[in-house]
């Protein structure tokens, strides 16, 4: 089977560069073995949220140009050209969003906080200014026993913000036969729930009687999993204006945002390998000829380039022993420290040295095998070294504006 590119992980990285490179054409395979992180995603982007030194930052593109040459970012050539592609292909696959790569907002987490951020989906709940918010007197509201959306703590940070914050709770006859028990009163499953427009209504008139007299309300994020169509009813039903906050996971703005994208994936014409591992590839020289895959056996994909984008430890592009860091699937180069007791530093809160791990590249992003560069495979997103995604809040933005990057190498060559 023979390809222009292959595609090692179907996460939002490789979702990303594998739709960058079917728009200009390319045939493109894309080999995936289960869910991404997108399922634990916000409904927010984040490009650059916190510096080096910890503090928010306003202008991400400014900011980026700071950093260390090692981060990922140093890699692309373009950034706020970049970041505009990637607000615009997540449009193409029918994501909304509010942002701007130079001046960020602030998303309301489901724990009350205020965080930065460059993109959030258009009906979440964002501020321009981490100390003020515009409205005076919110209710927020959750279905009765949906135990992932601590709306204790989304009240308190909105009352620190000098808002009247009411809480109350509601629930229709569909929603209470759906909590069978405490783990099915889940996003995802509520959101299967809401699919059908007169429960929506239902839950319309519920709120239009709970809202009235308040500037807004606030539910959590669990309808319009499918393509945001039921978040979007909603809203319009409710005569209060209405806004989500992202709950706990499972996310339901991120299993869209992954159904969107593979959806547009397969409209350009993409093929997909999904529920496959990639167990390992055929070295010659500096070039990755072919790989295989768990379920293909002895049959090898082929391929001009390669991208790897299989994601960090969480998703097992990266794995660690008591003895080392290593990449699992091509046995590539990776960049950490030497002895285990310098992986991590005591306090759960400090920068772990273990997150700024992965896949050593060159300034083209091509990967490295016993030092020596391979120049037809080259790494996109969490699976790079460089930078600490949790601490620095750039995890979706390292994600897709390296992907992109890693396209525009391959198709430039």
């Amino acid at each position: 089977m023979k390809f222009d590119t292959i595609i090692i992980g179907g996460g939002l990285a490789g979702l990303t560069a594998g739709l960058a490179l079917l728009k200009a054409g390319q045939k493109v395979a894309l080999v995936s073995d289960g869910q991404s992180a997108l399922h634990f995603a916000s409904g927010s982007f984040d490009l650059l949220g916190y510096d080096a030194q910890g503090q928010a930052v306003v202008n991400p593109v400014e900011a980026i140009a700071q950093l260390d040459a090692t981060h990922p970012y140093s890699k692309v050539s373009d950034i706020a050209a970049t970041a505009q592609e990637a607000q615009q292909l997540l449009a193409e696959c029918g994501l909304k969003t509010k942002g701007d790569a130079q001046a960020n907002h602030y998303r309301l987490t489901p724990m009350g906080a205020l965080k930065p951020t460059w993109l959030t989906i258009d009906d979440f709940v964002t501020l321009d200014e981490p100390a003020t918010a515009p409205w005076k007197k919110v209710l927020v509201a959750n279905i009765m026993g949906y135990l992932d959306f601590p709306s204790k703590f989304v009240v308190a940070g909105l009352r620190q913000l000098g808002v009247e914050v009411d809480l109350k709770a509601f629930t229709t006859p569909e929603l209470t036969r759906a909590r069978k028990s405490p783990s099915e009163m889940r996003a995802t499953n509520i959101s299967k729930v809401l699919t059908h427009p007169a429960v929506v209504a239902e839950v319309a008139r519920e709120l239009n009687t709970l809202a009235t007299g308040y500037d807004a309300v606030l539910v959590p994020a669990v309808a319009g999993m499918r393509d945001g169509g039921e978040a979007t009813s909603l809203k319009e039903q409710v005569d209060t204006p209405l806004y989500y906050v992202a709950t706990l996971p499972p996310s339901v703005p991120g299993v869209r945002t992954q159904m969107l994208l593979n959806k547009r994936f397969a409209q350009l014409g993409g093929t997909f390998l999904t529920g496959d591992q990639v167990t390992g590839g055929k070295l010659e020289g500096d070039k990755l000829m072919s790989i295989n895959t768990a379920k293909l056996e002895d049959t090898e994909l082929r391929a001009r380039n390669y991208v790897l984008a299989t994601g960090s430890f969480l998703s097992h592009g990266l794995v660690a022993n008591y003895e080392r860091v290593y990449e699992p699937v091509l046995g590539l180069d990776v960049d950490y420290s030497g002895e285990r007791k310098d992986w991590s530093r005591y306090g759960v809160f400090n920068d772990q040295p273990y997150m700024h791990f992965g896949v050593a590249t060159d300034a083209k992003l091509h990967v490295k095998k016993d030092g020596k560069v391979i120049n037809n495979c080259y790494a996109a997103g969490a699976v790079l070294s460089g930078n600490n995604r949790v601490k620095m809040a750039d995890g979706a933005g390292v994600d897709m504006l390296t992907a992109l990057q890693a396209a525009k190498n391959i198709l430039q060559k």
